[in-house]
């Protein structure tokens, strides 16, 4: 452990301070291996069912065991790869949704299935890359008490110091579910609502999300005239 990590440590002690669980996000991507599972045949390309719950794990676990051993850099890396891999079986599934649709080939009941799976799947991918991005990665956030820089500007860092330490959150920084929270307005207002965004790269992915949900949104608005 080298002496930032070791005064982090201390800080954290000393303040009754405990550093973000790891759970929350790790949930998350359970919960998309199951949804991406859940998808029709036609949608997974030619992949077993059981495949991502497979990846996904496998991965996880040694995310999981080079945090507990210290090697963070290990565990972010394994990160990028995961997210990657479920962003990329994401859009490969909604890619072969439209055409199906577009060629009619769809049943009502399996498109509603498919594309309520696949928003969730993507406020819940954004969430991640979110959280593993913003301000250099949660181990990274975790080095110094309090969050006052990052690609997302929190109302709890836009308070002034008094009021934070009334408010009892002089020492906050966001966790999984404020990145959560984030992707979950991006999915379904189009925007970050009380949570400006200050970076290139998080405006882009933020692009990318909306664009996301509003195609898929499209898709069950235009089979609905259809249907009518």
């Amino acid at each position: 452990m080298n002496r930032v990590t070791a005064a982090a440590v201390k800080i954290r002690k000393k303040y009754h301070w405990p550093s973000e669980p790891l759970w929350p996000p790790f949930v998350a991507m359970l919960a998309i291996a199951g949804l991406y599972a859940a998808l029709p045949p036609s949608l997974l390309v030619g992949a077993p069912r059981w495949l991502p719950v497979v990846i996904v794990l496998g991965l996880l676990v040694p995310i999981l065991i080079s945090h507990r051993s210290g090697n963070h850099y290990l565990g972010q890396v394994l990160g990028y790869v995961l997210n990657s891999l479920v962003t990329a079986a994401m859009i490969l599934s909604l890619a072969l949704l439209l055409s199906q649709v577009t060629e009619h080939t769809v049943t009502p009941p399996q498109l509603l299935r498919s594309a309520a799976a696949l928003w969730v799947s993507n406020f819940l991918i954004f969430a991640s890359w979110y959280w593993r991005l913003d301000g250099g990665g949660p181990h990274q956030r975790a080095r110094t008490p309090g969050h006052t820089d990052g690609a997302f500007l929190f109302p709890q860092m836009t308070m002034p110091p008094e009021a934070k330490h009334a408010a009892g959150e002089h020492n906050w920084e966001p966790n999984f579910v404020d990145y959560l929270f984030l992707a979950f307005n991006t999915s379904t207002a189009f925007s970050p609502t009380d949570v400006p965004v200050l970076s290139r790269w998080a405006k882009l992915l933020m692009m990318i999300q909306a664009m996301i949900s509003l195609l898929v949104l499209a898709l069950l608005a235009g089979r609905a005239v259809n249907i009518l």
